[in-house]
């Protein structure tokens, strides 16, 4: 999917400094029993805590994120947490359809060679939103894999005071791991908001290679089909 060029010259349009007035600052702090990131387990399959900040003004936004992993442990290294943080614009093409686009770092510290930069880019009409992501970096420590990509499309759905969320991905690694890490991703999630506490239960799987995303530390099939509870408080 490209880049709407329309979303783009909006997004140009905007202002470098947006107003003041319109700013918001929101913090999220939560947990689940198995942190999922496109299908495949960063924890080992085990719970962990998350949490971040957002602030927004206007189109503009930027944001940092925050979660316990193991996967990088498993692998030698010595980082426990990821770091994300990210930015851009977001607001309406025309009538009913709007665009985010932006920047997004993935970093994991005192381990270089994980680091990730990707570009990304949304388009929402009604319930459904279709999203690609372009790495512009090497993607998640795999060699040679500048210009991997996953595309994502995701949908909505109020069933009776329950959020339904059906979602489809595909994640393209480019270079030597191209066949192994290649795959794609599924996820049906059920979520409720009880007064800024959101609840959520989602069942997740892959068709990821099973050899390729397997924890070498107990063996664990990182991207076998599970289910995934999940709380989160935001205020």
């Amino acid at each position: 999917m490209k880049r709407s060029t329309l979303a783009l010259a909006v997004a140009l349009a905007l202002p470098v400094l947006p107003s003041i007035a319109h700013a918001q600052l929101s913090f999220n702090v939560g947990a689940v029993t198995d942190y999922r990131y496109r299908g495949i387990s960063q924890t080992r399959v085990k719970p962990t805590i998350q949490g971040g900040v957002d602030y927004a003004a206007g189109a503009f936004y930027v944001g940092a994120w925050a979660s316990g992993i193991k996967w990088i442990e498993d692998l030698g290294g010595d980082a426990s947490y990821e770091l994300d943080v990210y930015g851009g614009f977001k607001g309406e093409i025309t009538s009913g359809v709007t665009y985010d686009i932006g920047l997004l770092r993935y970093q994991y510290p005192s381990t270089g060679a994980a680091n990730t930069t990707e570009l990304y880019g949304a388009v929402t009409y009604g319930p459904a939103t279709l999203k690609y992501s372009h790495a512009v970096t090497d993607t998640f420590g795999n060699t040679d894999s500048e210009n991997s990509f996953y595309l994502d499309l995701s949908a909505g759905f109020d069933v009776g005071g329950f959020m339904v969320t059906p979602h489809i991905g595909y994640q393209k690694i480019k270079g030597p791991f191209s066949t192994p890490g290649t795959y794609t991703d599924y996820a049906l999630t059920v979520s409720k908001d009880f007064s800024g506490v959101l609840l959520s239960v989602a069942l997740v799987g892959t068709d990821a290679d099973k050899a390729f995303y397997s924890s070498p530390v107990n063996g664990k099939e990182l991207g076998k089909a599970g289910v995934v509870l999940g709380a989160k408080y935001s205020f």
